[in-house]
């Protein structure tokens, strides 16, 4: 049998989302008790990763431990991926000695193929188009808070990033609209946009797209590879950051997220993310739970 991968978030249908995150919370909660699980004892999770991490390597060695598996962390330092042995072949090998695979990648070609060859489960923990595993933690976060997501808004002001692709998914997938204000030239792909469909409304004017919103969500201006655009994109960027002022517009109880690394004073004021309106700790904490639920989903499928 065929392994179920998790590229993007709409690789598993709606109700299987919901159901991975309602399994986030009670682990979560289990968690929080003190309680010890051994869904993963015996499990080797691989973890492989060409871009740098904090929030992502920490939440998936930590998780994985805390269910009683083992990781194996692999830079491509480490490794012959992609330098003399092709993608495939490493694929190949990896997925007969270990359960499952995390792979933090530059391009999302590459994670397609390693999946087309795996015998495991694959999870994607980011590439340039996606960030599915951010999603999972940004709606476990949204549904702790303010209960069910449907019909509901979200703002999104900034880059039209890997990460605004996925927040895009997750409008169809999970039923909200989502309000996409980005400068010229910064819009998301335009593939996923009509994927989207009227779930997403795309706009020039953050107050446009914050008014009356329930939740606001940025990301850093400048992503990793990107450090050499960071004066073109802050003055590109420089009307977009996530302000007071912006956040006024929204309704009275909305919510703020970021993914996380950010930078006060640029895309986000300091007021902002470490004022009371915000959620991003508790969205960094469920990044650990969202991907322990995700796990045991694709190990344990029939359960």
């Amino acid at each position: 049998m065929k392994p179920h991968h998790f590229l993007t978030l709409s690789d598993l249908a709606p109700d299987v989302l919901t159901r991975i995150l309602a399994r986030a919370i009670e682990l979560k909660q289990e968690h929080n008790r003190g309680g010890v699980s051994q869904l993963l004892a015996g499990k080797a999770i691989a973890m492989i990763f060409e871009k740098s991490s904090t929030r992502t390597r920490v939440s998936f060695e930590a998780g994985v431990a805390q269910l009683g598996g083992s990781t194996l962390f692999l830079s491509p330092r480490d490794m012959h991926l992609d330098r003399g042995e092709p993608v495939e072949d490493t694929a190949r090998v990896m997925s007969r000695m270990v359960d499952a695979i995390v792979i933090r990648a530059n391009s999302h070609q590459m994670v397609e193929r390693f999946a087309a060859h795996s015998r495991v489960p694959v999870i994607n923990a980011l590439t340039d188009l996606h960030h599915p595993c951010q999603l999972l933690a940004d709606i476990q976060t949204w549904v702790e808070h303010r209960g069910s997501v449907a019909g509901k808004t979200a703002a999104w002001i900034g880059d039209g990033n890997n990460v605004c692709h996925s927040w895009m998914e997750a409008a169809r997938l999970f039923g909200f609209h989502l309000r996409i204000a980005t400068p010229e030239g910064y819009e998301p792909n335009p593939t996923f946009v009509a994927a989207a469909g009227n779930c997403v409304s795309l706009m020039r004017e953050p107050s446009e797209a914050a008014r009356n919103a329930d939740v606001i969500v940025t990301d850093t201006w400048a992503s990793m590879g990107q450090e050499a655009e960071k004066a073109k994109r802050a003055n590109a960027f420089e009307a977009f950051q996530v302000t007071p002022a912006l956040m006024r517009l929204a309704k009275k109880d909305v919510l703020f997220m970021h993914c996380l690394p950010a930078y006060r004073g640029q895309e986000v004021a300091a007021e902002v993310i470490d004022g009371p309106q915000s959620v991003v700790w508790d969205e960094a904490e469920n990044r650990m739970h969202a991907q322990k639920a995700l796990l045991e989903f694709l190990l344990r499928p029939t359960q």
